[in-house]
Order: C-alpha cells, then sequence, then structure tokens
C-alpha cells in the first residue's frame, strides 16, 4: 500500500488531487450561474472557463426560458525522459433559467469574457392596461 501510495502522490500534487476532486461536483451539477437585473436589463453570467465559445456553446431562447449549453474536451499530455502521461476531460453540460415573457428576444445580447459567459435580456416595463375612456366624435 506504502509503495502505491508513493507513486501516486509522485504523479500529481496535492492541490491538483484536491482540485479533481471537486471538479466532479462541478461537473455533476452543470452549469453555475449568477442571475441578477440592472436597471432594466436581465443580466445572466454563467461560468464556463476552458471553453471556445464560438464552437462549443449554444444559447437559445423558448417561450419563457433561457438556455445554454456548452461542451468541453480537453487533452494533457506531458512528456519527460522516461515517461509519458497524457489525460482527457471531456463532457456536456446544460442550464435552463426561466425568463419573464416580456423579455424582447431581437435585443438579446451575449458576450464572453475571462471564462464567463454574460447574457444580457433588456426586459421593457410592463404595459398596464389603461382604463376605458370615452372618445369623443367630432362631425365634419
Amino acid at each position: 500500500m506504502t509503495d502505491l501510495i508513493r507513486w501516486f502522490d509522485t504523479r500529481r500534487s496535492p492541490i491538483e488531487m484536491i482540485e479533481r476532486l471537486f471538479e466532479g461536483d462541478v461537473a455533476a451539477s452543470g452549469i453555475r450561474v449568477e442571475q441578477l437585473v440592472e436597471g432594466t436589463t436581465l443580466v445572466v453570467r454563467a461560468e464556463l472557463p476552458g471553453i471556445d465559445p464560438e464552437k462549443d456553446v449554444e444559447i437559445t431562447l423558448g417561450e419563457g426560458f433561457l438556455e445554454i449549453r456548452a461542451e468541453r474536451q480537453e487533452k494533457k499530455e506531458q512528456k519527460d525522459k522516461g515517461s509519458h502521461r497524457s489525460e482527457f476531460r471531456y463532457g456536456s453540460f446544460v442550464r435552463r433559467l426561466p425568463l419573464p415573457d416580456t423579455v424582447q428576444r431581437d435585443d438579446v445580447s451575449a458576450s464572453y469574457k475571462d471564462g464567463v459567459l454574460e447574457v444580457r435580456a433588456p426586459i421593457p416595463e410592463k404595459v398596464q392596461p389603461s382604463s376605458a375612456h370615452k372618445i369623443p366624435i367630432t362631425r365634419e
């Protein structure tokens, strides 16, 4: 058992082992998001590090929802004198969020910077139904 632990410890640092342990939990839960309203704009920020947003992300607006789909493929290789180590990770993630009915689809925009996808959706003020009023008729 001691030989196994010694071999395992030489392959990964303790910090890397802890990170990998928690990465499994994040992958299982989907995409982490932050949703807030800035003035009259709904802002959704999604944590998507290490992906190419042009190839690996799809944003869909449906009736009353916003869906973010992402796919990650990562491969690492380490070649040292006398050894070769290769790792890969891949997976698909999806998150569906409710949207107010008043969101104007044509005004929704998305940007990606430093591993964070930001979707901005202007929310027009709700139109209040006006009270009934009489329209006068004029003679011509």
